[in-house]
């Protein structure tokens, strides 16, 4: 028996444009016997008749399909009985403000999968929007960039870009910073401002997105641990920016000092190591965060760490944060609420900790979106149905009255299960302390 498989409106906020398939990816999914429905939605990127076209049944609800997908969180009243679902559920960390999904989700009996966990076996996510995020988030970290510092003072080739959102494809995208890139190469930017660096704090699929970007630009890639003598040689430099990417061993160190840091122990002992990025923080201009942090790990800037930065008689170095990540009160203390891409930036206060939105205001500037990849939806979602396509013919004919273990999941489908039937999935039971 194969289920029907939903495809719901995105309706968490009116910026919501993506979707986890694609009208083409409709098409090849029918072609292999996978009954699809779509919800309809006049704000998807795709319209409903593009689905019909590719022979999708369009209808006002897939609230009772078996089995429905989606990007973001549902609402609470959504779910049903035994219902199956999959989305990014944000919970796996033990998320505050998802707790009441989570538990209503197990109260109802359901089934929940997340795209965060679909893996292989080495643990590596096959199913992410991470790349479009970090895309999304450089262009609009410099976007901001360029609207704070005309209201301190300077105008610069920033100016001339807009949000990801305001342009009509990736390409076009590219082409603006581009042209911003020649206008720093050909004029500079203010003699007050430079050397102009940046930091990426990551490497992965988020980092190598925001580099896609920043590449755009003139840059000059600095190591780390050359930071601050770059820095200091190169005050005069105007037609190029300095890039630096910090790796984990570049944010934290052993408490004991006889010890070398060992990355894999760091992942299974973080208690034993402490931050020691902050340093790097007065030679940095712009600092984009694209690493994964949970709360066992150290917080690499604190709210010490910037009331510290920031106590002083003249403004610090460091301008602007693109808070990619978006952890609220994680590994960066300015990140102290979610944004959206209508109301994207707020400038935060480190004595007080407030907040304003906007671009006016002491302290530093930050961009907390937390659905970047939403700005590039027709990209985003082409990217993502092709990686989650393969695996829906699978689901669509699991067993989902067998316990988990006779459902015949495939393994990365398996690993995705957070609860089944109501019930945490062993990898999952450590979940069952957040509901408490």
């Amino acid at each position: 028996m194969s289920h029907r498989i939903g495809l719901r409106k995105e309706d968490k906020n009116e910026w919501e444009r993506r979707a986890v398939l694609t009208p083409e990816d409709v098409k090849q999914l029918l072609a292999e016997n996978v009954s699809i429905e779509v919800e309809s939605f006049p704000r998807r990127a795709f319209s409903d008749q593009a689905y019909r076209e590719m022979g999708a049944r369009v209808v006002d609800s897939v609230r009772d399909c078996e089995i429905v997908l989606g990007v973001k969180e549902m609402p609470l009243d959504y779910f049903r009985e035994g219902g199956a679902y999959m989305f990014f559920s944000h919970t796996i960390k033990g998320q505050s403000y998802n707790m009441p999904l989570l538990r209503r989700l197990k109260e109802f009996h359901c089934t929940l999968l997340d795209y965060e966990l679909v893996t292989n076996e080495k643990g590596q996510r096959l199913i992410f929007f991470s790349h479009h995020a970090g895309l999304v988030g450089m262009t609009d970290s410099l976007w901001m960039l360029g609207r704070r510092l005309e209201v301190l003072g300077h105008r610069t080739p920033f100016l001339q870009l807009e949000p990801a959102h305001a342009y009509r494809d990736l390409s076009a995208l590219k082409a603006a910073v581009s042209e911003v890139g020649q206008a720093i190469a050909r004029d500079g930017l203010p003699a007050a401002l430079c050397p102009f660096t940046v930091g990426i704090l990551g490497y992965g699929r988020v980092s190598k997105g925001v580099q896609e970007i920043l590449d755009l630009l003139p840059c000059e890639e600095i190591a780390p641990e050359s930071l601050a003598a770059w820095t200091a040689a190169n005050s005069r430099t105007r037609d190029r920016l300095g890039k630096v990417v910090f790796k984990e061993e570049h944010l934290v160190e052993p408490i004991d000092e006889q010890r070398e840091f060992e990355l894999q122990d760091y992942y299974k002992h973080p208690e034993a190591y402490r931050a020691v990025f902050a340093h790097h923080l007065q030679n940095l201009s712009l600092l984009v965060n694209a690493i994964y942090w949970e709360e066992r790990y150290p917080r690499f800037a604190d709210t010490e760490v910037l009331r510290a930065l920031f106590a002083g008689k003249s403004a610090p170095k460091l301008l602007a944060v693109g808070d990619i990540t978006c952890d609220i009160d994680g590994s960066l203390a300015c990140t102290v609420r979610e944004t959206e891409p209508g109301d994207p930036v707020y400038v935060y206060e480190p004595a007080s900790r407030q907040a304003a939105s906007g671009f006016q205001g002491e302290g530093l500037q930050v961009l907390a979106v937390g659905n970047l990849p939403s700005e590039l939806p027709i990209e985003a979602s082409t990217s993502f149905g092709h990686s989650l396509r393969p695996y829906l013919p699978a689901l669509a004919k699991v067993d989902l009255q067998a316990s988990l273990e006779d459902a015949q999941l495939p393994g990365p489908l398996q690993r995705a299960v957070i609860l089944w039937k109501g019930q945490f999935s062993p990898h999952c039971r450590y979940m069952e302390e957040f509901l408490k």
